[in-house]
């Protein structure tokens, strides 16, 4: 299936290949704003559990009120710490492994913007507003 494009008054075909191109970039554009989302709600996750656990320190008490999924529990503090640190550890690690996805979409977008706007010039724009 062919599409027909224009550019400056003169016709350009859109191969296959082309359309599967711009389908990608498309694709890749919408996981990016996807993985900034995910991205922002783990930092802030990230900076919560840090406020917890120093929040924590400060506190006096053995035995500390702890959010074990809808319900609150009297848990000892230190055991209280350690889960904190193993959850920011593992916030920390997701955080990371976006970060890396996120670069890795951004070089990839980055490719095929050469290859799109070497074939259709001022007739594609693939940047955002």
């Amino acid at each position: 299936m062919q599409q027909q494009g224009k550019s400056s008054g003169s016709e350009m075909e859109v191969t296959w290949q082309d359309q599967q191109n711009i389908n990608t970039f498309s694709r890749f554009n919408n996981r990016f704003h996807e993985l900034e989302d995910e991205i922002k709600f783990a930092k802030e996750k990230c900076d919560n559990l840090e406020d917890a656990g120093n929040e924590l320190i400060l506190a006096d008490e053995e035995m500390v009120r702890f959010q074990i999924g809808e319900v609150f529990a009297h848990v000892p503090k230190d055991e209280v710490e350690t889960r904190i640190e193993e959850m920011k550890e593992a916030t920390c690690k997701t955080l990371e492994k976006l970060e890396q996805e996120k670069q890795s979409l951004i070089s990839q977008m980055a490719e095929l913007k050469k290859v799109l706007y070497a074939k259709f010039k001022d007739s594609i724009n693939l940047e955002e507003d």
